[in-house]
């Protein structure tokens, strides 16, 4: 399978994902992508659920048993880290033409 058909992720996809490396429900995605992206990339719930949804389809992540009946728990799965893995890759390089390029950093994009 070629995983690279799926690249590039959106912000959600790729928070979510690095999220759920380790095992959440989706209030706490939604609290995770926010601190990962040190505020700068925030969720709504229903965006979140459509996220999660997509995400199970794709088989990237997966329900895991949860002592809480109220909340589901998700984890990403072997499939999901793939993706994970390559997206990162793919964004190192970019940041490696441009400082190729003579493009130093100088803070964050949203600054």
């Amino acid at each position: 399978m070629n995983l690279s058909q799926y690249l590039p992720l959106t912000e959600t996809t790729y928070f979510t994902l690095l999220a759920l490396l380790k095992p959440g429900h989706g209030y706490y995605v939604m609290q995770k992508v926010e601190e990962l992206s040190g505020g700068k990339v925030r969720i709504a719930a229903g965006t979140m659920y459509g996220a999660i949804e997509n995400l199970l389809k794709q088989k990237w992540i997966e329900s895991v048993p949860s002592n809480d009946k109220r909340r589901k728990v998700y984890q990403i799965t072997i499939l999901g880290k793939e993706v994970l893995n390559l997206e990162t890759a793919r964004l190192r390089d970019l940041i490696r033409i441009a400082e190729s390029c003579g493009l130093q950093a100088e803070g964050s994009p949203h600054d």
